[in-house]
């Protein structure tokens, strides 16, 4: 489900592959997590590249695991996107994330929180969020794209294109699918070549000048999905959710 791998050039992967479309339950953002953790503390390990397997870089939460398992399945997957995202972003190495197909959901969570996005021309980006009952993510989400398009896509469920974030600047480059490992490797590399007590240092001060308290802001988002959730409003909604078209 996540695997993860350090390259002779000090470079690691970390790589999501739970099909159908990459949508983790519970245990898997946790285990997200800990790759992330485990390759950050790594002194050999100068960045992450994070990517993923499949029809897409990710489409969130394993919705039908929080439909059998309810409350219990609710919390663990709140606590564990919480972990997963702020992973990434306390990571002392730069993140790249490595994003194709479909990013819905948690996946805006992780590329919101990245150093940097490399995209494949295929990659869409949104938060389906309000037609599944649940709210979160739009901290990320406002990372990606202006103030107004975030609430325009969050309120209507709209997607983006890769294009899109490319003229908004937070996408670093569009390639075609097959080019995107290779051109996420090839920004990772460059990366890895400067001093790495440099590099570390340098991700440490843009979190400290951040203006936006990432881990505070989803954090909050959250209490209004337990609202939605205790409500029965969610319930409702998730009784006709069906998985995102690759």
């Amino acid at each position: 489900m996540i695997t993860r791998n350090v390259r002779d050039d000090a470079v690691a992967e970390v790589v999501i592959n739970h099909p159908p479309v990459n949508a983790l339950p519970v245990a898997g953002w946790f285990r997200l997590a800990e790759a992330i953790r485990a390759l950050g503390t790594n002194p050999d390990v100068r960045v992450v590249v994070l990517r993923a397997e499949g029809r897409g870089f990710n489409a969130g939460v394993d919705i039908k695991e929080i439909k059998a398992k309810g409350h219990e399945a609710l919390i663990g997957a709140n606590r564990g996107c919480f972990a997963a995202f702020a992973a990434v972003y306390d990571c002392p190495v730069p993140v790249i994330a490595a994003v194709h197909g479909f990013c819905l959901g948690g996946g805006i969570g992780l590329a919101g929180n990245a150093d940097i996005i490399v995209a494949s021309e295929d990659a869409t980006f949104g938060l389906p969020e309000v037609d599944r009952g649940a709210l979160g993510a739009a901290t990320h989400l406002s990372r990606l794209v202006p103030q107004h398009k975030a609430r325009a896509m969050m309120y209507t469920s709209a997607t983006a294109t890769a294009a899109e974030l490319h003229s908004f600047g937070s996408v670093l480059a569009v390639v075609s699918r097959d080019k995107l490992r290779d051109a996420a490797l090839e920004v990772a590399g460059t990366i890895a070549a400067k001093d790495p007590a440099v590099i570390r240092l340098a991700k440490e001060a843009f979190n400290g000048i951040d203006p936006q308290d990432v881990k505070r802001g989803y954090r909050y988002e959250q209490g209004f999905t337990f609202e939605l959730n205790l409500s029965g409003v969610s319930d409702k909604l998730r009784e006709s959710f069906g998985e995102p078209e690759a």
